[in-house]
């Protein structure tokens, strides 16, 4: 795509017009296309009724479409997508799903979201399980073969491990179909965290064996927060309960009494939702699509990650977390500076330079999307000089 067509493409989102925007590992911003599609669906509920045969009809077209949409970023089929509220949500399902007893073991690593952490903390105080922390930063900082690493923690009794396919702090983009065949081995399930992948990284979720896989919409796809779904493997998802249930996750009699859970990735949806948003994520993919394949947006977004790496690695008071080239659109660095991370970000915002700060370990992050612009890139790496 030349210059000139993408920025005529960066039209269609508002946000872009007025800063440099490196946030989208926290928060893409919506198209104009997104925001028309939600506000649309609004309007036309009201039209006909919220509660009519008419919008009960448009629900489940919009429902099923999303899901479609999905399924084909994912290269997967529909019924294997739950739709949910975003990855917390999806990463509670597949952890609760397991019929844990005492002495079973959990393996998480220290570089996973807080929402991980603490529901695995839960499970382990509630059902006895052991609670083992796979220490992978030491591991990326170290260069170690992280296939390897990962099997060394298993054991016979790990029933589920939880990981990240890229790491929100590092930028690490994990060798999943390598760690899911070890745990696999070890008869453990593998629970993924793409909040930092889907929309990122080409994905084919079944090539990988992963048996569980969160991710958003609000994020690298561009699409509103609030809408998320769940990959599962058909083999997976068939002894993994669901925890919480609802009208939208059962099948039921012809009086209306639940008789079972659905077999598909319906069976942990629970009831009500804003639908409008699911038309506004559809829409957002999109709108993605229109730029290029996958593929295309892939390559761009890691090119533009590894300038800015080398770039950041030129400034003598920079020191960038990744000590290698980055393979996602996350660069995370830390300034040898009296300021704070946080004052540094309050800094930059006063520049119309939108990045953000991270805690454990302290730095700064910068995310460089297919729309990010060289010469904010540029901007960027010139005002980090300065401070």
């Amino acid at each position: 795509m030349t210059r000139d067509r993408l920025l005529t493409h960066r039209q269609q989102f508002p946000a872009l017009q007025n800063k440099a925007y490196f946030n989208y590992g926290g928060q893409g911003p919506l198209s104009t296309a997104a925001l028309t599609a939600i506000q649309t669906a609004f309007a036309d509920s009201q039209q006909l009724g919220p509660f009519s045969l008419a919008t009960g009809q448009r629900v489940e077209q919009i429902s099923d479409r999303l899901r479609t949409d999905l399924a084909a970023l994912l290269q997967t089929q529909s019924e294997n997508i739950t739709l949910t509220e975003n990855v917390s949500v999806g990463c509670n399902i597949a952890l609760w799903g397991v019929d844990w007893q005492a002495g079973d073991r959990l393996l998480i690593t220290d570089c996973e979201h807080p929402s991980v952490i603490a529901t695995a903390q839960a499970i382990a105080q509630r059902f006895g399980v052991e609670l083992d922390i796979w220490p992978l930063q030491a591991a990326v900082v170290a260069g170690q073969d992280l296939t390897e690493a990962f099997a060394a923690q298993l054991n016979s009794r790990t029933r589920l491990a939880a990981i990240s396919h890229v790491l929100w702090n590092y930028g690490t983009v994990l060798p999943l179909a390598a760690i899911a065949e070890q745990a696999h081995r070890q008869d453990c399930l593998l629970l993924v965290d793409g909040a930092q992948s889907v929309g990122l990284l080409p994905l084919d979720l079944p090539a990988t064996g992963v048996d569980f896989y969160a991710f958003t919409g609000h994020k690298w796809l561009c699409g509103p927060e609030g809408v998320g779904g769940l990959y599962s493997r058909p083999e997976s998802r068939a002894t993994s309960l669901p925890t919480w249930l609802g009208w939208r996750g059962v099948e039921k009699n012809t009086q209306g009494r639940p008789i079972r859970s659905k077999s598909d990735g319906r069976r942990y949806e629970i009831a009500t939702s804003a639908y409008p948003l699911y038309a506004g994520l559809s829409a957002a993919i999109a709108q993605q699509a229109d730029y290029g394949t996958i593929e295309d947006r892939y390559n761009r977004s890691r090119q533009l990650a590894q300038w800015l790496w080398q770039s950041l690695q030129a400034l003598p008071k920079v020191r960038c977390l990744a000590t290698t080239l980055p393979q996602a659109g996350l660069i995370s660095f830390q300034i040898d500076s009296s300021q704070s991370p946080f004052k540094i970000v309050s800094h930059l915002e006063g520049q119309g330079l939108q990045i953000r700060s991270l805690v454990g370990p302290d730095c700064l992050r910068a995310c460089c999307h297919y729309l990010t612009l060289e010469t904010e890139l540029e901007s960027l790496v010139a005002a980090i000089a300065q401070i």
